[in-house]
């Protein structure tokens, strides 16, 4: 009875292959073909859910230039935006770190579309950030505050860790 319960639970746990050993069990040589001994010696091809599939996901990310902020894409978009438009509203925002330095270059080229002032650059900028009367004051301010500077228009300042997460945080403010 003990030994039909043990084999009743290998077969649902293992299932059938649990019995059938990994590797072909022969006694001579001969037991096996050629053609089948070279089929069984061949590597087996990549398939996606193997165990290789895995590892992938630990590759480095080399020279791969987009923050990925933990965040899907359009999320990731939506978040710059709104950053974007705080910054540009407020002239300073606290936020972490990572955050801060991957909004600078959108905040940059922002202002950069402002001091040109020409309508594609407006209209750029109305697909960017999300306030248009926002827009019409950046196109306004923008060339006569940065007139004399050619890019560089944030300042990222680091400040003390977050409480909770002890995330590294960051005031990105305008120049």
């Amino acid at each position: 009875m003990q030994r039909f319960v043990l084999l009743l639970v290998a077969l649902l746990v293992g299932g059938a292959s649990a019995f059938v050993p990994s590797t072909p069990r022969h006694v001579g040589s001969n037991t096996l073909t050629k053609q089948q001994q070279q089929e069984y010696h061949q590597p087996q091809p990549f398939t996606k859910g193997s165990k290789q599939s895995a590892s992938s996901a630990l590759n480095m990310r080399h020279r791969k230039k987009v923050k990925k902020l933990g965040k899907p894409a359009d999320q990731r978009k939506a978040l710059l935006r709104a950053l974007t438009t705080e910054i540009i509203r407020h002239g300073r925002i606290k936020t972490t770190l990572v955050r801060a330095r991957a909004v600078r270059k959108h905040v940059d080229h922002m202002i950069t579309l402002g001091k040109r002032g020409d309508l594609h650059a407006r209209r750029q900028a109305l697909g960017w950030i999300y306030d248009k009367q926002l827009v019409h004051a950046l196109f306004e301010a923008a060339p006569d505050r940065y007139s004399d500077r050619n890019g560089g228009y944030t300042r990222v300042l680091r400040t003390v860790a977050r409480r909770g997460d002890n995330a590294k945080m960051a005031i990105i403010e305008l120049v």
